[in-house]
């Protein structure tokens, strides 16, 4: 099998596992990790002269490549949501265990005479 194909069926993969929303996401990151290292794997070794079908799977790579990095962008932003979440609840929960540790004392008046 050709380098060239091996990155098309990687980057098949890729996809299908980016699509499925039913995985538990630390897995899902290993997958994702594992199959990125194959796709570079390939890519490191193709070289031209190419094919005419390697050639029209190249043409088809370039839709499907744009496709892995609209989801690759859609989990970045879940996380970075997700994230901003457990921090936002980290805040609060700690705002309700001692609710007056965070009163500024800036602008207090402070009055010296007796």
């Amino acid at each position: 099998m050709s380098l060239v194909q091996t990155f098309y069926d990687a980057t098949q993969k890729l996809i299908a596992l980016l699509e499925d929303t039913g995985l538990d996401r630390d897995s899902k990151i290993s997958q994702v990790e594992y199959l990125l290292e194959n796709r570079q794997q390939a890519m490191a070794g193709m070289a031209p002269p190419y094919s005419d079908a390697e050639k029209d799977l190249g043409a088809r790579l370039i839709s499907l490549n744009a496709k892995v990095t609209e989801l690759m962008t859609r989990e970045k932003l879940f996380i970075q949501k997700d994230i901003k979440d457990l921090s936002v609840k980290k805040e609060s929960t700690g705002k309700y265990a001692n609710p007056y540790q965070s009163i500024a004392t800036d602008g207090m008046f402070y009055d010296k005479r007796k």
